[in-house]
């Protein structure tokens, strides 16, 4: 096996900090390639926050190039319907980073390029004769379409339009990548389902994974900002991403009342940044507390009685069930939420849809509190086993092309 002397790694934002979903799998990517060959890093930072993280990023890699991204999303629009383009991929676009792309692939012997999420393919010069490796994570068109079926008139024309030039884009993407992944075989089905043109692609899975040492529950007190007057619900992510809000107001507002019935003075814990208008509006309904952004979500679940992840559109494996999971807690959630974790129901974890059969499974969950302890309990054996990042990511090398004995 040939290795590529030195590796490109782009993302659509800094792997720093790993505190969400897409930055948790971007970072422990980007470790493991810096483990293997020299990495040089493009990648796009949101805010101020993520720029004052360069250092970090600087730390791991052998040249970076870290670009804000200015474009407001109405302008992206206007770009992307005047140029035929996905607004995903217009607003991710950067001249710098184009610039910063070029001068690597000349002056640095660059044999292979790990692209992180699908707007970040368009850095991929056609002319780059080396290895590509595209992590799609989860199928974007799908999601997409999924927004599409809901909402206000031009709201799902839009992501009708989004979804139809995402999947073209998507497609186009992967037959010009040696090979594609995504984060579940189900994802790895449902994309190639999807293909205008079957065959002359390479499609694989590859799992997210947990830091099981970091959340481990022997190493965490329970958050002293919880009321503990009643069972205490929680639910951690990035409270403006659109599935998430949707999953908390439904359980405040559908779930929450039947759980009050029976325990009047249960909780229901949002725990995440960014909290939308929608989800700020929920705290103090039914028992909810709208938290916020936290400096470290453990405590949160250590001191829970349920972990919930109630999501009606999920895409991939969600990284917040693997982080309850390790933490032994019990963990609600729906068959979306739960999809490419090979866990069972009912021994660890358990799975609901709609309102009223979560209600139902919640509050049994909450009555038999050792059944709750021996699901946590064999949740945490179940990630141990199945999930440590070290195993998911050891196919990267034969991936990538590079001989891991010698790196």
């Amino acid at each position: 096996m040939s290795a590529p002397h030195e590796i490109l790694f782009l993302a659509h934002r800094i792997p720093f900090p790993p505190d969400r979903g897409d930055k948790i799998r971007s970072n422990h990517l980007l470790r493991r390639i810096s483990a293997l060959a020299p990495v040089h890093v493009g990648c796009l930072a949101d805010d101020a926050a993520d720029l004052a993280l360069e250092g970090e990023l600087a730390a791991l890699a052998t040249s970076h190039c870290l670009v804000r991204r200015s474009t407001p999303l109405p302008l992206a629009a206007v770009q992307a319907l005047a140029g035929g383009r996905p607004v995903s991929v217009a607003a991710f676009d950067s001249a710098r980073l184009r610039k910063y792309v070029a001068h690597v692939l000349a002056a640095r012997p660059i044999g292979a390029i790990f692209v992180y999420s699908g707007q970040m393919a368009q850095f991929v010069p056609d002319s780059f004769a080396g290895r590509v490796v595209m992590d799609f994570v989860d199928v974007d068109s799908a999601k997409f379409e999924a927004y599409a079926q809901s909402g206000m008139l031009p709201r799902r024309l839009l992501y009708g339009r989004e979804a139809r030039l995402l999947r073209r884009f998507e497609e186009q993407v992967a037959r010009r990548v040696h090979t594609s992944l995504f984060v579940t075989p189900e994802e790895v089905a449902l994309f190639e389902g999807r293909l205008a043109r079957a065959g002359g692609i390479e499609v694989r899975a590859l799992a997210n994974g947990i830091d099981a040492v970091a959340f481990d529950p022997a190493g965490v007190l329970p958050a002293p900002d919880m009321a503990y007057a009643g069972p205490q619900i929680v639910f951690t992510g990035q409270m403006d991403y659109p599935p998430n809000v949707a999953a908390v107001e439904m359980f405040a507002r559908d779930v929450m009342p039947a759980i009050r019935a029976v325990h009047p003075a249960a909780e229901f814990n949002i725990v995440g940044r960014g909290p939308s208008a929608p989800v700020r509006a929920l705290h103090g309904l039914n028992g909810t507390r709208v938290t916020g952004p936290v400096p470290d979500v453990r405590p949160w679940l250590a001191g829970a009685d349920l972990i919930v992840a109630p999501l009606m559109i999920a895409r991939g494996v969600q990284n917040k069930v693997l982080e309850a999971m390790a933490m032994a807690r019990p963990v609600l959630l729906t068959s979306a939420a739960a999809t490419g974790i090979a866990a069972q129901d009912g021994a660890h974890f358990a799975v609901a849809d709609g309102a009223e059969a979560l209600a139902a499974r919640a509050l049994a969950l909450l009555a038999d509190k050792s059944g709750a302890r021996a699901m946590g309990a064999a949740a945490r054996a179940f990630v141990l086993e199945n999930c440590a990042w070290d195993s998911v990511l050891a196919p990267l090398a034969g991936l990538l092309e590079i001989d891991a004995d010698a790196a």
